[in-house]
């Protein structure tokens, strides 16, 4: 495939926006990351696109809209449903995981603490999201 790995993050949070991007830099030569701070800015910018992303890394504890409100818009939506969605949390309450999957979730990964242990969950992460994307992703989307 020739064009890059496409991330939308979505976290309310400065600092682990900066942590995120400062990870995923390393694979700055096999993706895009586009970031946005809050539910409905993630919304909106996706039903702008043309082109979706190929993965929605979605915060689940944010104010005003949940990752898990987000969630589900996103699964209402015809043409924004069948983007894969991992929620991201520092979270590992059952509760939380179970309702992540109920409302349709792709996966949930859980922040490490440690900037190192972080990378090796993002390398893990790119790794596994660029083998399974489908070739013609987001073009079969587009309508």
């Amino acid at each position: 495939m020739n064009r890059p790995f496409h991330v939308l993050l979505v976290d309310d949070n400065p600092a682990d926006l900066l942590l995120a991007q400062e990870v995923f830099a390393e694979h700055s030569s096999e993706l895009q990351m586009d970031t946005c701070r809050s539910g409905p800015e993630a919304l909106a910018t996706l039903r702008a696109q043309t082109d979706l992303p190929d993965v929605v890394m979605l915060d689940v504890n944010m104010p005003g809209m949940s990752g898990f409100e987000v969630l589900e818009a996103l699964k209402a939506d015809e043409r924004l449903r069948c983007i894969p969605v991992v929620m991201l949390s520092t979270s590992s309450q059952p509760g939380d995981i179970q309702r992540a999957y109920t409302l349709h979730a792709s996966s949930y990964m859980v922040k490490s603490g440690s900037f190192q242990a972080f990378l090796e969950q993002v390398d893990a992460f790119v790794g596994f999201w660029r083998q399974s994307r489908t070739p013609n992703w987001p073009k079969r989307l587009n309508r």
